[in-house]
């Protein structure tokens, strides 16, 4: 054999994109909707080490028997040698599936994309079947039933069930029936009631049917779901070398819903539908489980109904085949038949495990899987239209006159609180309208207030920079006269900056108005609530607008603070970056003027007046200032004041003698 010939992939691999349910002519057509879900690795195969050998890749494709390459420890150093031929080379197939569950998932996330799906459709009347397939230690048994502190499908499911029942129990009435079977070594056992076992036979109207099995009819879901925790603990489990809780028989849980609809008529349309919940046991391998006598006996009958499900599903799958399927083959597959091929919409939940102790037994899974993925099932609605009997007409008169009597009672209860209703219904509806409208309102005011802030705090940071110009400019002329274009360059800029300043007072004056507008809104918003809070008094809804309107203030304030704090900041590295700068020009001044002082002493060319000067400076560099009595300074005489641009309580309008306090503007007393 070459290796080229061993190289070979399965055929039925090639499939590797999800497919889509094959509707052709007609929209009853559904295929079996085939999930698979991984297991964590339990305790013996972590202390196995074995090797990972089913990873999921996204929601719906899963690779099995990965090459080495694609691991994260497989090193640079591996790549350039010769593979091993004396093993066997990995499989690296991908799988696709409609939902692939990571070890990560729960019960919970099983049952949304599986069964959650399916009971749409059994309350509209049509067959439904879950089941759980895959070999022993899978968690199967888990996935469908669960523990108490991870509830499985099947509880999920009633309770879920019992919900949709409970909410069209006004337009319909439901009727419900469960029955609870397991087939063990070929035998079918009633779950909830013991005895003999049941024989198997198949009606031309109902299809297969097992005379004898009970029907129970729970009163709510607890009584269901205590009929559900009996027959699993009548279920023949016994401990194996695979697994510790090993289920050694199929179980089969059946629910039965008819719905019709309340109003009484001499005719009525009837849906009943079916839902099965199945457990399979899982196949076993003798060498592996090494079991002996009855648990022998137990899994070869468990391998033996399987392996009929399989040759099931290979003839369902397969488009050409025409002949016959072989249901009879086993009990299992024969109460199995509608599932399969019959009228029933169909998912099937493949549990493996991703470890390689597990090898064959998962990809047998994981084939069967892929294959029951082109099994085509045709769907119809059990719809019935009863005529019922002359003798039943008094008894409908009698609901009738009930359903009347109901009317009535609803009627009077609904025009004796009308009135409250109507007054409730109207308050709530304008607290409603008035809180959009404070909304609203104080959205487009925190904007126009961001305009406005944004204006102003430009505008004062562009008058800070205009007093940095001009003051150069006079530095620059008691320095040098000859820097004529220096000083024009800069008398320049001053001049743009003082246009650009007048747009940015334009634009403070535009939104100030906007503001001034918007206030006179808010103190009509703030009057309709105190009104009605008046006639229909301090309730959670009047108390909430409130709060509203105190929180649309608050987030006002904070946004005024934030940019006052940003500004701020921004003021004081300047200042900073100012100070630097005079420092080094003063210490330079000075050095200079010692310097100057001592030529001009010792040419003996010093003047009283210029010692005088020298004195002076010499008292502002030790921080001791003389004022002479003709020496006033005054406010009014600076051109330019630095308190004026961290005030925050006013800020300036832009017209003369005019001045608005932001503050009383946005949070004024009355609004």
């Amino acid at each position: 054999m070459t290796l080229a010939m061993r190289q070979r992939r399965p055929s039925y691999a090639a499939v590797a994109t999800p497919r889509k349910d094959q509707k052709g002519d007609t929209e009853n057509k559904s295929n079996v909707k085939v999930v698979v879900r991984i297991r964590p690795e339990n305790s013996m195969e972590q202390s196995g080490n074995h090797r990972i050998v089913v990873k999921a890749m996204n929601e719906h494709v899963l690779v099995f028997d990965p090459n080495e390459q694609s691991s994260p420890e497989y090193g640079y150093r591996h790549r350039h040698h010769r593979r091993d031929i004396r093993k066997r080379q990995n499989k690296d197939l991908k799988f696709a599936f409609d939902y692939v569950f990571d070890p990560g998932s729960a019960n919970h996330q099983v049952y949304q994309q599986t069964t959650k799906k399916v009971l749409d459709s059994f309350m509209e009347g049509y067959n439904c079947s879950v089941f759980a397939y895959g070999a022993t230690g899978a968690g199967k048994t888990h996935t469908m039933l669960g523990n108490p502190a991870m509830p499985g499908v099947m509880y999920l499911t009633m309770m879920d069930l019992y919900n949709r029942i409970g909410a069209v129990e006004g337009q319909k009435t439901c009727d419900i029936a469960v029955s609870y079977l397991e087939v063990y070594n070929e035998q079918i056992r009633d779950l909830l009631m013991g005895g003999k076992t049941l024989p198997v036979r198949e009606d031309a109207n109902n299809g297969v049917v097992i005379p004898g099995l009970s029907l129970h009819k729970p009163k709510d879901a607890d009584e269901l779901l205590h009929m559900l925790h009996y027959g699993n603990k009548n279920r023949t489990q016994h401990p194996t070398d695979a697994n510790a809780e090993s289920s050694r028989s199929h179980a089969v849980f059946q629910v039965f819903v008819r719905q019709k609809d309340r109003t009484a008529n001499i005719s009525a349309e009837v849906k009943v539908a079916k839902l099965c919940l199945v457990d399979l046991a899982g196949s076993e391998r003798a060498t592996v489980t090494k079991n002996r006598g009855k648990r022998f006996r137990e899994g070869a009958n468990i391998n033996r109904s399987l392996l009929a499900l399989g040759n099931v599903i290979n003839a369902l799958a397969d488009p050409k085949y025409k002949g016959h399927v072989p249901y009879r083959d086993s009990k299992l597959t024969r109460l199995l038949k509608d599932s399969l091929g019959g009228n029933c919409k169909t998912v099937m939940i493949a549990a493996v495990s991703p470890s390689g102790h597990t090898y064959e037994d998962t990809y047998n899974t994981l084939k069967y899987a892929d294959r029951a993925k082109n099994i085509q099932s045709m769907l119809k609605k059990n719809v019935l239209n009863v005529d019922f009997h002359v003798a039943r007409y008094g008894e409908i008169v009698e609901e009738l006159r009930k359903e009347i009597v109901e009317l009535k009672e609803k009627l009077r209860f609904y025009e004796e609180g009308k009135l409250v209703m109507a007054v409730t219904q109207t308050s709530s509806v304008e607290i409603c309208r008035l809180k959009e409208k404070l909304d609203g309102v104080f959205c487009t005011r925190l904007k126009f207030c961001r305009e406005f802030l944004d204006a102003e705090l430009k505008s004062r940071d562009l008058e800070w920079k205009i007093h940095r110009k001009e003051k150069c400019l006079s530095r620059m002329a008691l320095i040098n006269d000859n820097a004529s274009g220096l000083a024009d360059k800069l008398k320049k800029m001053v001049s743009s900056s003082r246009i650009r300043l007048d747009h940015f007072h334009g634009n403070r004056d535009k939104c100030m108005k906007s503001l001034l507008e918007n206030r006179k809104t808010v103190a009509e918003i703030e009057e309709s609530v105190k009104s009605h809070d008046n006639c229909s008094g301090d309730n959670l809804e009047t108390q909430n607008l409130k709060l509203t309107l105190q929180l649309h203030q608050t987030s006002m304030a904070l946004t005024e603070n934030q940019y006052c704090v940003k500004y701020l900041t921004k003021v004081v590295k300047s200042q900073e970056r100012e100070i630097q700068s005079t420092e080094r020009m003063i210490n330079s001044l000075l050095h200079l003027v010692r310097q100057q002082h001592l030529i001009i002493k010792g040419s003996g060319m010093l003047t009283s007046d210029l010692e005088g000067e020298y004195q002076l400076i010499q008292s502002m560099a030790e921080g001791r200032e003389v004022s002479f009595a003709d020496q006033t300074f005054t406010a009014g005489n600076q051109s330019f004041c630095l308190s004026g641009l961290l005030d925050f309580k006013s800020l300036p309008s832009g017209k003369k003698n005019n001045t608005h306090i932001l503050k009383q503007i946005l949070y004024d007393k009355n609004v």
